[in-house]
């Protein structure tokens, strides 16, 4: 499994790049109300592994928001949806609330069917 400490989303979102496999651009912002999306990109020779993405809110354990085929962990709102384009997999949040304030993962896996 491959992990990646994605952003932290408090109106200034702030990403690392991964040691392995999936990449991030360094920062993104959003306002509450507005929409974002952030994205992980799967670099050559890991086409293959399927991207979930998980949230963490300070003091947390991580939770699943999305699994490789976009289904929505429990109690996960429709606000969170997700989408591939090439080798780079997107989570979308709509309308950002306050709650949304977390760090986010993106976790690649293999052979996920």
């Amino acid at each position: 499994r491959l992990w990646s400490p994605w952003y932290s989303l408090s109106y200034l979102l702030a990403g690392v790049v991964s040691q392995v496999g999936l990449i991030q651009p360094a920062s993104q912002s959003a306002a509450l109300g507005n929409n974002v999306r952030l994205a992980c990109y799967l670099m050559i020779g890991y086409e293959d592994y399927a991207v979930s993405w998980y949230q963490q809110r300070a003091g947390q354990a991580p939770r699943l928001l999305l699994t490789p085929s976009y289904s929505r962990g429990h109690g996960i709102p429709n606000r969170f949806s997700g989408f591939k384009s090439g080798n780079t997999y997107y989570l979308t949040i709509t309308d950002v609330q306050p709650e949304d304030e977390a760090t986010y993962y993106c976790g690649g896996s293999y052979g996920f069917e």
